[in-house]
């Protein structure tokens, strides 16, 4: 390896080692579980419990092939970059970049808008919002993630048990209060009891059902530093997403089961109101607070996944090159500092409601294009190694594949606006790629830059040896 290459891949290396699957199955939980707690409520003021209950099943079907699929990825592929390292080696360097260009839309923009809600909580809790609260979280959370990844993670997993505590508190409160006629207490508009809104409500009522599950797909963002990752990302990433198909049937069978369908449909803090509705005041009061607690945990989490999905993005070439520099401790600092000052920019606005919605389409993008990358693995990469196989192989993604982009669809349903937005975002990002970044790239593929960095890695441990020689794809930095 060239000095030059052992250079750039030694300022640019994650600690390794840090995390076993149970903390992977905690980063999973936690980028999720702000979602329980408020938002998916609205899908029922848009269908009725029963179409937004067809909407949840048809998500979670979504999410789950999707999480076998990459669970197999990202054994046979322990990058970083995660789902965009997955399509970068099934479809080139195009494909990788526009996948990676859509998680980090759904990355950047939902962070934005969860510390628009979090200042909403605080303000409910203490009487104060505005951006100084938005830069609080801001400047606390990622100096956390700044003292180091072990530090981060631990932290996580103490904000989301908080969380998914009040959770099953509210699940236990709630089992003597449940009916199912509370279930089906809407007025219909032109359906029935079960479709109150017919079947274009359960269209629209999709981006809220995936507001369950959002964002697990980012636990193979850290498998660079887990413990072992052919074993720990795809243990980690589906034990996360087996305990939040149990978090989100409590709330979505309990909560309106309680309280009426009605009610929850039009509520801000669903949970609460549920409580308050059966006379639980006490544990409503404390489930207000331990809300905050899934927010932040969200906030926090999804900050991570950014930080190591632009760190890929920048070690690879596709961004500038600087953002993918770490400190001494192995964080990427510019990685976590960049993203949140933009992201704070753009909490200023206010529209926590849009930004939710347009990460949502970032969402689905890449969801289709990491089951696609599944398949073409599978059929045109057989001798790829794959330490963990998705059951089903083919037919699993390609359900993944079917649902992502009827729920991208089901964005237009809800808000156009989120959808022309966001691909104004994606036409600025693919002039940047076409325009610059495509001809500085640093390797031709994610299996040849990560055969860069094992050697980079192996040179350092043993500086008299150099080595193979393995040139960029064109220059590196």
């Amino acid at each position: 390896m060239s000095q030059t290459q052992r250079e750039y891949f030694a300022k640019r290396q994650l600690k390794r080692g840090t995390a076993g699957w149970m903390l992977l199955a905690g980063l999973g939980v936690s980028y999720v579980i702000s979602g329980d707690f408020a938002g998916w409520n609205f899908g029922i003021a848009q269908a009725g419990w029963g179409g937004f209950a067809i909407a949840a099943v048809l998500m979670a079907i979504m999410y789950f092939t999707l999480v076998l699929s990459l669970a197999e990825m990202s054994a046979a592929m322990p990058a970083a970059g995660g789902g965009y390292s997955f399509a970068r080696q099934a479809m080139g360097p195009t494909g990788g970049f526009m996948t990676g260009l859509a998680v980090l839309i759904e990355y950047a923009l939902a962070p934005a808008a969860i510390v628009i809600f979090i200042g909403s909580a605080v303000e409910a809790l203490l009487g104060f919002n505005g951006p100084w609260v938005y830069a609080a979280f801001y400047l606390v959370f990622i100096g956390i993630h700044l003292a180091g990844v072990g530090e981060a993670l631990k932290v996580m997993m103490v904000i989301s048990g908080l969380a998914v505590l009040a959770i099953l508190a509210t699940g236990l409160a709630l089992i003597p209060h449940f009916d199912t006629a509370n279930l089906f207490d809407m007025e219909a508009s032109g359906g029935s009891a079960l479709l109150p809104l017919g079947w274009y409500g359960v269209w629209a009522a999709l981006p809220f059902a995936m507001w369950l599950f959002l964002a697990v797909e980012g636990v193979p963002l850290a498998a660079e530093e887990s413990k072992n990752p052919a074993k720990d990302v795809p243990k980690g990433i589906i034990g996360a997403m087996l305990f939040l198909l149990f978090t989100a049937s409590l709330v979505v069978i309990l909560v309106p089961g309680a309280a009426g369908a009605q009610l929850i449909g039009n509520s801000d803090v669903p949970l609460v109101d549920a409580l308050n509705a059966v006379g639980a005041g006490q544990l409503a009061t404390a489930v207000n607070v331990l809300g905050l607690a899934g927010l932040v945990a969200s906030f926090f989490s999804i900050i991570f996944g950014y930080s190591r999905l632009v760190f890929a993005l920048s070690r690879a070439g596709y961004l500038p090159k600087t953002l993918s520099v770490t400190s001494a401790r192995k964080v990427p600092a510019r990685a976590l500092i960049v993203p949140g000052v933009l992201g704070f920019i753009a909490s200023l606005s206010g529209e926590g409601d849009l930004m939710l919605a347009m990460a949502v389409v970032g969402a689905t993008v890449s969801y289709a294009l990491m089951a696609l990358s599944h398949m073409l693995l599978r059929r045109n990469q057989p001798e790829l190694n794959r330490p963990y196989k998705t059951p089903g192989g083919v037919f699993t993604s390609g359900v993944a594949l079917t649902l992502s982009l009827v729920a991208l669809t089901g964005v237009y349903a809800f808000d156009p606006r989120a959808f022309w937005y966001t691909a104004v975002l994606f036409a600025i990002g693919a002039a940047y790629y076409f325009g610059y970044s495509k001809n500085r790239l640093v390797a031709k593929t994610a299996a040849e830059e990560f055969a860069m960095l094992e050697a980079a890695e192996a040179s350092l441990s043993h500086p008299a040896d150099e080595g193979l020689e393995l040139k960029p794809a064109t220059q590196s930095a």
